[in-house]
């Protein structure tokens, strides 16, 4: 595994990150904590949770796990913001449930700091201010290193960003968004601020809930019944069969597996190599419910995509766009003519 910086900070990290919301979950303890290890011997050093992910199980999880290492080899990074009760301050980026959070993760994970504590997203109904004002003071009390966003729109990220600035506070270091082949919405805007502004990105859901796996394959009428597909059809998540089952897809798909095959690599291989080579991408966040998806998702570092390969997989998920997105209008920026 390779290391990059996070963004412009002197943060190295693994360039995969390992995402713990099924360990403990859907993975049993002594199976989560054997994923935890292979990780780390295959080079990883950046870990990612969330207070809300099974209600603290999967901070425990790790909490438990940390306590038989060397706490300073990890970049460790949770985040803050949804329900973990039925309080009505339970909820939110107020500075009450931000420090409340913080000390609730703190000793859940069994550290006396967080690595980079990320905000889970926008909170419409707290001042901005507020919730930056109190992640500044966390960082000057030591209980945390970094802050970042998660789920954040780019109008958001960037009055955050200058909030700070106005207010000599600690500002964002990095971005979570959700970024894969069938997801490239997040190039519009989202990651050229990111690469302006310096921030890291470390996308989640590279393999959008497992339909760039190498599972689903046109002519298919069904998920299969052991995918979380399957799972999202029957909850209603985005990664539903309903929502993906269509044309747009399965191009995207052909020419994933076209890629794969010449490469003598898996799908899911070349659809995170294929985020690792992106504007502002820092690390990719690969989620593992077995020993062979954790395997297979590693194989994704250490190599690149030719230029062809890159631009084949480009145009097969490109979307279509319309101004002000669209080249006629970037043209226009870089002439300078008025229209």
């Amino acid at each position: 595994m390779q290391y990059r910086l996070m963004g412009k900070t002197g943060l190295k990290v693994s360039d995969l990150c390992l995402g713990t919301m099924t360990l403990g979950r859907e993975t049993n303890e002594a199976d989560s904590f054997r994923i935890l290890d292979a990780f780390v011997e295959a080079g990883g050093n950046f870990i990612d949770t969330a207070d809300v992910y099974s209600r603290g199980g999967s901070e425990a999880l790790v909490g438990r796990w940390l306590k038989t290492k060397n706490r300073d080899d990890y970049v460790i990074a949770t985040k803050v913001r949804f329900a973990m009760g039925d309080a009505q301050n339970d909820v939110g980026l107020s500075r009450k449930h931000i420090l409340a959070g913080v000390e609730a993760s703190l000793k859940r994970l069994g550290t006396d700091y967080i690595d980079l504590y990320q905000v889970h997203a926008w909170d419409p109904l707290t001042p901005l201010e507020e919730t930056l004002s109190t992640l500044n003071d966390l960082v000057h009390r030591g209980l945390v290193r970094y802050i970042g966003a998660s789920n954040f729109r780019a109008w958001q990220l960037q009055k955050a960003i200058q909030l700070s600035r106005q207010h000599g506070w600690e500002a964002f270091s990095c971005l979570q968004p959700q970024y894969n082949l069938l997801c490239r919405a997040t190039e519009y805007e989202l990651l050229p601020l990111c690469d302006y502004e310096g921030l890291g990105v470390i996308p989640w859901s590279p393999l959008r809930g497992g339909w760039l796996s190498g599972k689903f394959q046109r002519g298919m009428s069904t998920p299969p019944a052991d995918s979380r597909v399957y799972q999202a059809e029957q909850h209603g998540w985005g990664e539903s069969w309903s929502n993906y089952n269509n044309e747009y897809t399965w191009g995207v798909l052909d020419a994933l597996f076209e890629v794969a095959k010449e490469s003598e690599k898996t799908p899911a291989q070349v659809a995170i190599n294929w985020l690792l080579q992106q504007q502002a991408v820092t690390a990719p966040i690969i989620g593992a419910r077995t020993m062979e998806q954790l395997n297979n998702n590693l194989g994704a570092s250490g190599w690149s995509l030719s230029a062809e390969q890159l631009a084949r997989l480009e145009s097969a998920s490109r979307l279509p766009v319309t101004y002000p997105y669209d080249v006629a209008a970037e043209q226009q920026q870089q002439s300078g003519r008025a229209k």
